[in-house]
């Protein structure tokens, strides 16, 4: 394969990484909606400000879509791509799954059901590219921190506010 041809598949690989994580974010950012439910929930007095979960956020995606990137440069095979491409999009979904959940339909109860699957699909990420780069399973670690501290602030809404009523 020619160098041109390999730069130019590297800027695709990079350029797919940064747009898939721009677009859970947009997605997720869209969905979050800081109006009067939310406003009215009790919240825990060691919560971070509400402005600090934007920054946070285009962190974690940004440190996430390099590690998906270092991943998918060094995987050694299509099959092992594939798994990584299958493992992203569950955790993306599972992403915005829980802003759904939490902010959509206002039920927290149901987003804290769902965040041990989103942190388990992170686990199963870092584990999965530990196998090929340490890099891009460390890239993962703010992320996996976030969603453990964003859970016990979930757990802890929920016991301030609960139970919710079905919609």
């Amino acid at each position: 394969m020619s160098i041109q041809r390999r730069k130019s598949r590297r800027w695709k690989a990079m350029l797919t990484a940064a747009a898939a994580a721009l677009g859970v974010a947009v997605l997720g950012g869209v969905m979050t909606d800081l109006g009067p439910w939310y406003y009215s929930l009790r919240q825990p007095s060691w919560k971070p400000p509400d402005w600090l979960f934007g920054p946070a956020w285009t962190l974690i995606f940004a440190l996430t879509a390099i590690g998906g990137y270092l991943g998918w440069q060094r995987a050694p095979d299509k099959a092992d791509r594939e798994w990584m491409l299958v493992l992203f999009s569950a955790n993306a979904f599972l992403n915005v799954l829980w802003t759904l959940l939490f902010f959509g339909l206002q039920r927290p109860d149901w987003a804290l059901y769902e965040v041990g699957f989103l942190w388990l699909s992170i686990v199963l990420l870092i584990v999965f590219l530990r196998r090929f780069s340490a890099a891009s399973s460390w890239l993962l670690a703010p992320y996996i921190a976030w969603v453990s501290f964003a859970a016990a602030v979930n757990l802890a809404i929920v016991q301030m506010n609960g139970p919710f009523p079905g919609r």
